[in-house]
């Protein structure tokens, strides 16, 4: 993927003219090669960071971009803005922290996510889940709590631990049906 900043600046009056890669020319009994340019396009568009399953991981991980884990991670993981993929080979035994969060194989510890929380097929999790959606496939395993908290400054909600104004209680009072206090007629 071409990108303005990345381009050379031209020199003089003349435009920068981007090249395309070339290919040697081939017979025509011989297959097509197949172009590396395309899948490093699409990984380029992605931002996706794999962790194999041979890799195990002990402390703390940050990051930047989406990433998707097959191995062994122990401790914390946090992608405050990112989607964060448990695969069906991941183990996970870590406090998680990610913008969503979407469950294949294995997770002992507690999930925050700000977005959503999914849990498929064969998944399992251990832990407590805070998230505002939550989604759990027939024949996953869950075992904790769910929390599922709006985001504070939504639409009728109010954040945890803040008092209510005259104002609102009064305004809250006036949308609700008033009960009349009328004493029953005995027939």
């Amino acid at each position: 993927m071409w990108k303005r900043d990345e381009a050379v600046k031209p020199t003089g009056g003349q435009p920068a003219v981007p090249t395309a890669p070339v290919t040697p020319p081939q017979s025509a009994g011989a297959a097509a090669a197949p172009q590396a340019v395309e899948p490093r396009r699409q990984q380029m568009e992605r931002d996706v960071v794999n962790i194999g399953k041979s890799v195990v991981i002990k402390g703390e991980l940050n990051g930047s971009e989406d990433l998707t884990i097959e191995g062994h991670v122990e401790g914390k993981i946090e992608l405050k803005d990112h989607v964060l993929t448990i695969g069906p080979n991941g183990k996970i035994k870590a406090q998680v922290f990610a913008k969503a969060v979407i469950v294949l194989g294995e997770v002992n510890g507690n999930v925050t996510a700000s977005e959503k929380v999914d849990i498929r097929d064969n998944g399992s999790v251990d832990g407590d889940i805070v998230s505002p959606r939550v989604a759990i496939a027939e024949g996953a395993h869950f075992r904790g709590s769910v929390d599922m908290q709006r985001k504070a400054g939504q639409p009728g909600q109010q954040a945890p631990g803040q008092k209510s104004t005259p104002q609102q209680v009064q305004n809250q009072n006036q949308n609700q049906p008033q009960a009349q206090n009328q004493p029953a007629v005995a027939r």
